[in-house]
Order: C-alpha cells, then sequence, then structure tokens
C-alpha cells in the first residue's frame, strides 16, 4: 500500500489535475473522497486545518496535509519525476 494519500471530491477539476500528475508519474495512492457539504468534511479538515480539497499527505515526507493543486503538482514534480 502507497504511503500518499489524496483527499478528493468527485468531479473536483482541482483533484483531477491532481489526480493526472500522480498517474503521470506513475505513483500509487489512497483515495479518501470527502462529502459535498465542507460542513461534513471533518476528516481532511482534521488532516489539513481546513476544509478544501484537493490535499495530499505524505508521511514519507513530512506531509501532513497539502491543500493547493498547484502546490501539490509541484511538490510532486520536485519529489518524484
Amino acid at each position: 500500500m502507497s504511503a500518499l494519500e489524496l483527499y478528493e471530491l468527485e468531479g473536483c477539476p482541482y483533484c483531477a489535475k491532481v489526480k493526472k500528475k500522480l498517474d503521470e508519474l506513475d505513483l500509487e495512492y489512497e483515495s479518501h473522497m470527502v462529502p459535498r457539504s465542507h460542513d461534513e468534511r471533518t476528516e481532511v479538515e482534521a488532516v489539513s486545518g481546513q476544509t478544501g480539497v484537493p490535499v495530499l499527505v505524505d508521511p514519507e515526507h513530512g506531509i501532513d496535509g497539502m491543500p493547493e493543486s498547484d502546490d501539490i503538482v509541484e511538490y510532486l514534480e520536485e519529489t518524484y519525476a
């Protein structure tokens, strides 16, 4: 099982951008689908301190809950490309 975890929402274009990069780099990850309602996103809030998605967790590199798709894509390129 991969150490990478992605908190995402079905149909989210920002999440799709991150998933595309994960696929391009052939990285395995565990997906956590979050509820549509921000009020119900307690799991992602506990990890990242906010309720937006996507959020990446990479414990092997000390990433506890990175938000923002552009930041995640840049991180993945720098770390795994």
